[in-house]
């Protein structure tokens, strides 16, 4: 296969003979390095190099002025801004970066385009004048100021272009509108040299000013790289460009184009790979590498149309694959170091006076943490402990065996909203990081956030509004959103992986091109600028169509000399992505060219077609063991229906004694409330134990309602804070959850029901005879409440969760003990059961009465067999027995394994 770039250059060498005369412009540094490996790999003989550059240094060097760094830029336009906007008030400078960046862009874009800026500015004020006739006659003072900085637009953009060119600096776009007016000076400069221009297609107003000036020039001459299927197309987005300059350039009217290709028709295999999930396509992808041998790697690219792919991909390149070339580098954001960073001002950004406990046991949780303060672990399991939701640093000081230690101190300490306190502070950590142990590749991405940090610092030094910890944390994630740790490797051998716009002029025979999605590429209609899509056309600036148009000729250029083309997208649909293949794909399969040959494909993620093992234990003799200490000493309902649920949380939880991990409760938790709950009625209702219920004694508990939740938290929630927030709302609730049950209690003495208190917190058991275990078996628990309501025996257990009447009603006895719904009426049956042995009451009734559903009164379990049934007898005893009893045996029995259910 003969590339673009090898073509071209033959015959540049066949028009010229003396190369080192000439100077090529290219549109990317990376085509430059190309074309000059080309250069040397078909040298027979030594020569003097012709100057090759890139179109931005090629501009650059007209303009005589640098690029300016974004970040700089930001802080020099805010001088302007103070100095323009006068005689109203202005933004400070971390409200104006949020805004200002925008507007820095749309500048950019009116003058590599070359727009007048007074009409461009004058129409962009008048839309903004528009858009607020309906309040005309009542203008604010924020109304009146925004069209006052609409209006001052104009000066705003001169004084800005004034002072970056005294200082001979500018943005992308003014060093273009400087080049395009400097070129006639170029060009007088410059009339020994001949220019030659490769592989452009969507040109800016600037550069086609520059190119058509030079084209004057008679040894000036253009390459475009195009294929005569797309040129001869008169409605295909991929040569839109070119046929535009044929049509409006006068040069192509007394001279035809160059050279036009004719590759896209040649013989091609495209495999079209639907993929479910990206790591379908990486994982593809390594198994297609697996399969090629190095002389075929060497003429392959791999093209990231989503460049977040990169990471996995790397993860799935074959043992096969000795050499790489990646263009694109990692994201500094995907480091650990950069992501501590971020948290940490963070932290410091929103702090008052005392941190809260997430955000610091994020950060003590942290590797980069673990590195430089090994206690911190420590640290977190007595935050925990105790139960703290808000630390100062006397307090996490406090909870540390070394008082004085150096890192949590430096972590911690206030930096009272000082960014030099803040820059100095990290540039301290990293001087503790340098000194650990660490993988190159972290040093590395400690080296870049340690120049971020001094760019920082420099601007800080440099520019007098930049004081805030706001102002820094945005500065450092607006430069690390921008920053990546590039790869070393071969550039001219062995496999690429490449963005698409790194693959501008450059030709492969074997081409894979990954997230070939709508939206992904072509990236679909987006835009941040406050330049109207109607003024855009106005002015003929660039719309998505335009865009469009771009990434159109970039995919099909791609393709021109190719022979094995594959092209995957992702079907699955997930949030913003929808699953939808790119409109390329559907245009390929349209054209129906004979000498394509296209196969389509469905691949699985097998990584995610099988579900998560369900686990199984072997019950061994030790297991049997620890189940027959656990009967002898009482089986609780809740470690029963524990296993009802899942048989492998009660093999975690009551056999290996295997809990949850403790953390602190921001919020308050269920569990905690109902505690709260039980425990404050616990204290009104236990000196009642024998009496009579009477309306003063529960009038008298209304008054104690607040100083009694209150001390429950203060015991159960220990040193959370529940006096704002959230738990101010669990606080109250608490309150009326006590409140409410006492007058449901007073409602019902008054229409005339009697109760005595017979029982509270009552711990009780059942003892099975002896089985097949050869020991009793005891069911054993604590019961909220049991009374004598009318002459009947009430087992009541107390619920501040959502009980509907169904889960208290059964049918069918074998569904008791194997369906979860049931596990309330079990529960409350358990108690029944135990009551039963001391029990002389000859109406028994057992249910729950639920804090949510009071309304509802006392839900009774009820039995629905011929005929309904609340009143728990002998005989719904000894079935409850008999499916109880079953349910223990299996628990016990060796031969059935604890088999996990799905929940």
């Amino acid at each position: 296969m003969i590339t673009f770039l090898e073509e071209t250059l033959a015959k540049i060498k066949e028009e010229t003979s003396a190369l080192s005369e000439l100077v090529i412009i290219l549109p990317s540094k990376r085509a430059c390095g190309f074309l000059l490996n080309h250069l040397k790999s078909s040298a027979d003989k030594t020569f003097f190099s012709p100057k090759i550059s890139s179109i931005e240094e090629f501009i650059q060097e007209i303009s005589n002025l640098m690029i300016i760094d974004p970040t700089e830029l930001l802080f020099e336009s805010y001088k302007v801004y103070l100095k323009v906007i006068s005689n109203q008030e202005k933004d400070s400078f971390e409200v104006y970066s949020s805004w200002a960046t925008t507007l820095l862009n749309d500048f950019n874009e009116i003058d590599r385009h070359l727009i007048s800026t007074n009409s461009f500015f004058n129409y962009l004020s008048t839309i903004r004048n528009i858009n607020h006739w309906g309040v005309q006659n009542e203008q604010t003072q924020l109304v009146k100021n925004y069209l006052k900085f609409w209006n001052s637009l104009p000066s705003f953009y001169d004084l800005l272009r004034k002072e970056l060119i005294d200082k001979n600096q500018g943005y992308q776009g003014l060093i273009y509108r400087e080049a395009a007016e400097n070129i006639e000076y170029y060009k007088s400069n410059s009339s020994n040299k001949t220019h030659i221009f490769i592989g452009f297609n969507a040109l800016n107003t600037s550069e086609q000013t520059i190119i058509q000036e030079l084209l004057e020039v008679d040894q000036t001459r253009i390459y475009w790289d195009i294929d005569q299927f797309f040129y001869n197309d008169k409605i295909h987005n991929s040569s839109y460009f070119i046929r535009k300059y044929m049509s409006t350039w006068s040069f192509f009217k007394s001279n035809p184009i160059v050279y036009i290709s004719d590759n896209y028709s040649s013989h091609k295999n495209i495999d079209i790979i639907e993929a479910q999930k990206n790591i379908s396509q990486v994982k593809y992808i390594g198994d297609l590498l697996s399969k090629l041998n190095i002389s075929e790697l060497n003429q392959t690219a791999v093209v990231l149309a989503d460049e977040n792919l990169l990471i996995p991909l790397l993860h799935s390149i074959p043992k096969n694959v000795e050499k790489i070339n990646i263009t694109m580098g990692i994201s500094l954001k995907q480091f650990p170091i950069t992501d501590f960073f971020i948290l940490l001002i963070t932290l410091h950004n929103s702090a008052k006076e005392q941190y809260h406990f997430k955000d610091v046991v994020t950060i003590l949780n942290h590797p980069i943490t673990s590195k430089i303060y090994p206690e911190s672990s420590c640290i977190i399991e007595r935050i925990t402990a105790n139960n703290l939701t808000y630390l100062s640093i006397d307090k996490l000081l406090a909870l540390s065996r070394d008082k004085e230690h150096p890192p949590l101190r430096l972590l911690f300490s206030g930096w009272n909203n000082n960014s030099a306190r803040g820059l100095s502070v990290c540039l301290e950590i990293i001087d503790f990081f340098k000194n650990t142990n660490s993988l190159s590749i972290e040093r590395a991405a400690l080296y870049q956030v340690f120049n971020i940090f001094k760019k920082i610092e420099a601007l800080n030094n440099k520019f007098e509004h930049f004081t805030s910890v706001k102002m820094f944390q945005q500065l450092f994630s607006e430069i690390i959103n921008t920053t990546t740790i590039d790869y070393q490797g071969d550039a001219y051998n062995g496999l690429q992986i490449m963005g698409v716009l790194e693959t501008r002029v450059l030709d492969f025979k074997n081409i894979i091109v990954a997230s070939l999605n709508e939206g992904v590429l072509p990236s679909g209609k987006s835009s941040n600028s406050y330049i109207t899509n109607d003024l855009k056309k106005e002015y003929h600036l660039p719309t998505y169509t335009e865009k469009d148009a771009i990434y159109t000729y970039h995919f099909y250029r791609l393709l021109h000399r190719a022979k094995n083309i594959t092209l995957l997208y992702n079907n699955f649909s997930d949030g913003l992505s929808t699953g939808e293949k790119s409109r390329f794909i559907s245009q390929i399969e349209y054209e129906e060219n004979p000498r394509h040959r296209i196969r389509k494909r469905i691949i699985s993620a097998a990584i995610n077609d099988h579900k998560a093992e369900l686990r199984s234990v072997e019950k061994t003799d030790d297991i049997i063991q620890k189940i027959k200490q656990i009967a002898k000493e009482g089986f609780s309902p809740s470690s029963l229906t524990s296993y009802i649920r899942n048989p492998i949380d009660f093999y975690l939880q009551r056999v290996l004694k295997i809990n949850q991990n403790k953390t602190v409760e921001e919020t308050v938790a269920a569990n905690t409330l109902g505690t709260i709950v039980h425990d404050t009625l616990e204290i009104f209702y236990k000196p009642l134990e024998g009496k009579k219920l009477k309306l003063d004694a529960l009038e008298a508990m209304k008054i104690k309602i607040a100083f009694e939740i209150e001390k429950q938290f203060k015991k159960t929630y220990r040193d959370g804070i529940y006096d704002k927030g959230k738990n101010l709302i669990v606080f109250e609730v608490a309150k009326q959850f006590i409140l409410n049950f006492i007058n449901y209690e007073i409602n019902d003495i008054k229409k005339g029901n009697e109760i005595r208190i017979l029982k509270i917190e009552s711990k009780l058991a059942f003892d099975f005879p002896p089985n097949e275990l050869d020991s009793v078996i005891r069911v054993k628990g604590k019961v909220d409440r049991m009374d004598e309501y009318n002459g009947t025996l009430r087992i009541i257990d107390y619920k501040t969760g959502v009980v509907e009447p169904g889960d208290l009603e059964i049918s069918d006895w074998d569904t008791l003990t194997s369906d979860y719904k049931y596990s309330k009426a079990l529960q409350v049956l358990a108690y029944a059961l135990m009551t039963n042995q001391t029990s002389n009451y000859e109406n028994i009734e057992a249910g729950i009465i639920s804090f949510k559903r009071l309304k509802k009164g006392f839900i009774k379990f009820t039995y629905k067999g011929a005929h309904k049934q609340t009143n728990i007898s002998q005989d719904v005893l000894d079935k409850y027995t008999l499916e109880l009893r079953k349910l223990i045996l299996e628990i016990s029995n060796k031969v059935i394994p604890f088999n996990e259910k799905e929940v």
